[in-house]
């Protein structure tokens, strides 16, 4: 019996870590409950207040420093608060951030607008740009074609400069969209020919066909810039 009432008894060691432990339990149920009725009674203390001062900071109270929360220590959120409430913008404040709204769209449109004048003013003047700089390259052959025309005797080789200047100037107006509409032999289409005589045909095959071209005509890719202007036969 003696031996079971020894075994049972707990080491003074041991009993005094659990009194300790038991003690710091019970300040800490102390300290919260404390800190809880303190924050109720501010809180009840504060709703009492609101109900005496509705104005709120015509109570002189506008330069006491913001509340703070016991257990964060960070500033309270008025709307966080039993009283804290949504205030809707008044008809003068919504009025003001539509005429803002507005002023900004109006000012955007009208430099979208003053931008895309200047661009089109841009290519009213300088959309042929590209086109004059392909036919500077004939233009420089021209020049030496006529200087050497007056340093030389050999005409066949002048009419040959010639014929190759030709071939290079249609070449470079063929890469910028220009073809020629074709006429001699074909049947008269006012969408593309302009008759300007009518001639005897020399055979029945090519009555009213076109039987000569008093001037080319050309389109610039589908558009016709000139009428080929045609002889038909009859």
């Amino acid at each position: 019996m003696r031996y079971f009432a020894g075994f049972c008894q707990a080491p003074q060691p041991e009993r005094a870590l659990v009194h300790n432990l038991d003690t710091e339990v019970r300040n800490e149920k102390q300290t919260t409950m404390a800190t809880i009725e303190n924050n109720t009674q501010q809180t009840e203390n504060r709703e009492v207040n609101n109900q005496q001062n509705p104005a709120g900071p015509e109570c002189g109270c506008e330069n006491e420093p913001a509340q703070q929360d016991n257990l964060t220590g960070e500033p309270k959120n008025d709307a966080d608060s039993p009283s804290g409430e949504f205030v809707p913008p008044t008809p003068q404040e919504e009025a003001a951030v539509w005429k803002d709204k507005y002023m900004r769209l109006s000012a955007e449109f009208d430099n979208y607008r003053k931008r895309t004048l200047k661009e089109k003013m841009d290519l009213t003047q300088y959309g042929s740009e590209n086109v004059i700089k392909s036919l500077l390259p004939v233009l420089d052959d021209m020049d030496r074609a006529i200087e050497s025309m007056y340093n030389t005797e050999d005409i066949e080789s002048v009419r040959s400069g010639i014929e190759l200047i030709r071939t290079k100037l249609v070449d470079t107006l063929r890469s910028q969209g220009l073809n020629e509409i074709e006429a001699v032999g074909q049947k008269l289409d006012t969408d593309y020919h302009e008759a300007v005589a009518k001639t005897p045909a020399p055979d029945k095959k090519q009555k009213g066909c076109i039987v000569d071209i008093a001037q080319k005509g050309y389109c610039l890719k589908e558009k016709v810039i000139r009428h080929a202007k045609v002889v038909v036969g009859e």
